[in-house]
């Protein structure tokens, strides 16, 4: 699973707006510049956000926006399938984006990427936002761990 950059980009103005969560609006030209996104493609993720009503806008020279909702009532799955629309890895075992496979009754690996999809859904859908701030950030370390190098390219 490959998340977009507007879902990519969603997450972390959300986890910005978490992280500075003092009450005071923060500026979509603050907002872009810490996150470092486009301000013009920011732009059309905020109207995006807003309309899920995961954020509002405060308007004036102080303005700007604020989360609109908890972060424990947010998940990472609603949000990446909002601007992605599906968590499978493969069409053919997306239930709301499913694209037809000739090779679908005989394929041995499709159970695979069901399994995929199912476990990828569960664990996005339980992730709250809180959920997700609260955690250690992740090392460099973790991600190159010599116990996993063995499947290199994941």
């Amino acid at each position: 699973m490959k998340v977009s950059r507007r879902a990519d980009y969603a997450l972390r103005v959300l986890f910005t707006l978490i992280e500075q969560e003092c009450g005071k609006p923060i500026s979509i030209r603050e907002l872009a510049a810490w996150n470092l996104i486009p301000k013009p493609f920011l732009e059309h993720i905020m109207l995006d956000l807003k309309a899920q009503r995961w954020v509002a806008s405060v308007a004036g020279k102080h303005g700007g926006y604020v989360l609109a909702q908890s972060a424990s009532e947010i998940t990472m799955g609603q949000v990446v399938r909002h601007f992605d629309g599906v968590l499978a890895p493969i069409g053919c075992v997306s239930a709301s984006q499913y694209e037809p496979c000739a090779l679908e009754s005989t394929c041995r690996f499709r159970r695979v990427f069901l399994h995929i999809r199912n476990e990828t859904a569960k664990y996005m859908d339980s992730a709250t936002l809180a959920s997700v701030y609260a955690q250690p950030l992740v090392s460099t370390r973790e991600v190159f761990d010599e116990i996993l190098m063995s499947g290199a390219g994941i």
